[in-house]
């Protein structure tokens, strides 16, 4: 006998859910922590409450990956390798361009202009473009520009988007979620991905086992070397390939078996008094991860129908993400953090969803329009001609 009969099958509609919502809030959650040492030099907040485990920041992040996991399983199981790959690239690639060119031509030219008498060095704008230009960071700054607001003197260094060093792990994780579509893993042999986030979580807890003993149960996780490089994108770190693939899978797996995932207020309260717990006395890696995983997948299938509609028709929260960091610098430059922490808050966050806008309407829906787009060659072939499964 089942003691907890309802499942996210039964609650969770993938066309009416919160997952808008929550990346919304998720990406506000990453400006509102980038407010701090963008705004005053100060550590992202909660990083002292939690011990240092984690922060505001960390975790926004970490529920990204969760819920990309989440959703991306679900479109694997419909498509080929080439149309998911395809579809991946055009949620990425065109909005990540655009901001680059932005801010390499548009907005590093400008803030030269006013803070140097010139337009800047054409060269270090192209520089930093291309070298971002496959969403692994390589060049974090324009010249010496923002080497003045908070955070360039706490970093001694031009720092215009910090936010995009997410983006290769995500990157990472799709190709990952390629491999498992290609060998067929996601509709017939679904039980290796819940034991490829075992193996992950596996190392998790052997990191914390061998560092408990003597930093205590508030420890920080093993750290490792690199791996690469990798053509086009350079070193990935071992740590944050193993910690977020950990979520990521996390995700997928939920999706894979939401028909065997309870969804009880019992459940949901078990998992929230872990997650804090965790977070003020230790063991959040170990403990408050797989609780968070489970309260946020779990949340977008209870959050009411009101909110539904959030981000179905108009999806900010990648936009958000990826300008948030500029504008926040650009607001800490022209003085706007002096007026103190909300303000600046809500300067940037306005600032934010302007640009976010625009790159929806301009950039991201306009390629998103070309997911089902096919070569002319291959669209006019004869069907007789096409292999029985390779269509995407």
């Amino acid at each position: 006998m089942r003691i907890f009969t309802t499942t996210l099958q039964t609650r969770y509609d993938p066309k009416a859910n919160g997952l808008g919502l929550l990346r919304l809030v998720l990406a506000l959650a990453v400006l509102v922590a980038h407010s701090w040492p963008l705004g005053s030099g100060a550590a992202n907040p909660g990083l002292g409450l939690t011990r240092g485990q984690t922060d505001l920041g960390a975790l926004a992040v970490d529920g990204f990956f969760v819920l990309s996991g989440f959703l991306v399983a679900a479109s694997g199981r419909r498509l080929g390798p080439v149309r998911f790959a395809w579809h991946r690239c055009l949620r990425i690639f065109p909005g990540l361009w655009t901001c680059l060119l932005v801010l390499a031509f548009v907005l590093a030219p400008l803030v030269s202009l006013a803070t140097r008498g010139r337009l800047g060095d054409p060269g270090a704008s192209l520089a930093y473009a291309w070298g971002n230009w496959f969403g692994n960071p390589h060049v974090w700054g324009v010249g010496d520009l923002f080497a003045e607001t908070p955070y360039g003197r706490l970093t001694h260094a031009s720092v215009f988007n910090g936010s995009l060093w997410s983006l290769v792990y995500e990157l990472s994780c799709y190709a990952g979620m390629i491999a498992l579509i290609a060998a067929g893993v996601l509709r017939r042999h679904t039980w290796l991905v819940p034991l490829l986030a075992l193996a992950a979580y596996a190392v998790i807890v052997s990191d914390f086992l061998r560092t408990v003993g003597t930093h205590g149960l508030a420890t920080r996780p093993v750290q490792r070397g690199g791996i690469g490089p990798i053509p086009l994108i350079g070193h990935l770190n071992l740590q944050l390939t193993i910690y977020l693939g950990f979520l990521f899978l996390l995700g997928a797996s939920i999706q894979l078996y939401r028909h065997r995932v309870p969804i009880h207020p019992a459940l949901a309260l078990l998992a929230g008094a872990a997650l804090v717990s965790s977070m003020l006395v230790g063991g959040f890696f170990v403990v408050g991860l797989p609780a968070y995983a489970y309260l946020l997948v779990s949340a977008a299938g209870v959050l009411p129908p009101a909110v539904h509609g959030i981000g179905r028709r108009r999806d900010y929260s990648y936009g958000i993400y990826i300008y948030a960091f500029p504008v926040q610098q650009l607001v800490a430059l022209a003085g706007g953090a002096a007026w103190g922490v909300l303000p600046y808050i809500a300067l940037s966050a306005t600032g934010a969803l302007v640009l976010a806008a625009l790159s929806w309407h301009l950039v991201e829906r306009p390629a998103l329009s070309l997911k089902d787009w096919t070569p002319r060659r291959v669209a006019t072939e004869p069907a007789a001609k096409t292999p029985v499964g390779a269509a995407p």
